[in-house]
């Protein structure tokens, strides 16, 4: 990987309690935004065998924080999520995206999406407020 901030934003991701319960994997596109994968577990399922809200909210949160995160190259905190349910996902596998819509000098606006290969599952807008800067090396 050519992006030191990629690389260690994936290690860390990758070695969090969460996702190592979720199991979900992160990688950056061309444009250097997170994109986040997840082979459905029924484990996550509500009581109608579909993925839980909980879930596709995790999902949004990780796709944003990491995009946040890479593209401003600040530590940075989930302050707001908005979120829209649109569809069931459909006992279906899950890719969240993200997209910086504005960096500012305090927090980072970004727009994050779940798909599923059937169709759009969920949107959601989210704030991200920068507390630090990561370490150099």
């Amino acid at each position: 990987m050519s992006n030191p901030l990629h690389a260690f934003l994936i290690e860390q991701f990758t070695e969090a309690p969460l996702n190592k319960t979720l199991g979900v994997t992160l990688e950056y596109n061309a444009q250097g935004e997170a994109v986040c994968r997840w082979k459905r577990k029924p484990e996550f399922d509500h009581g109608g065998q579909d993925t839980h809200g909980g879930t596709l909210m995790t999902l949004l949160d990780m796709a944003g924080w990491f995009t946040a995160a890479a593209q401003s190259g600040a530590i940075v905190v989930t302050s707001d999520i908005n979120v829209r349910l649109l569809s069931p996902a459909k006992q279906q596998d899950l890719v969240a995206t993200a997209k910086v819509i504005r960096d500012g000098s305090k927090a980072v606006i970004v727009e994050m999406t779940v798909s599923s290969p059937k169709g759009l599952v969920a949107m959601a807008n989210g704030s991200f407020a920068k507390i630090g800067e990561f370490p150099k090396g």
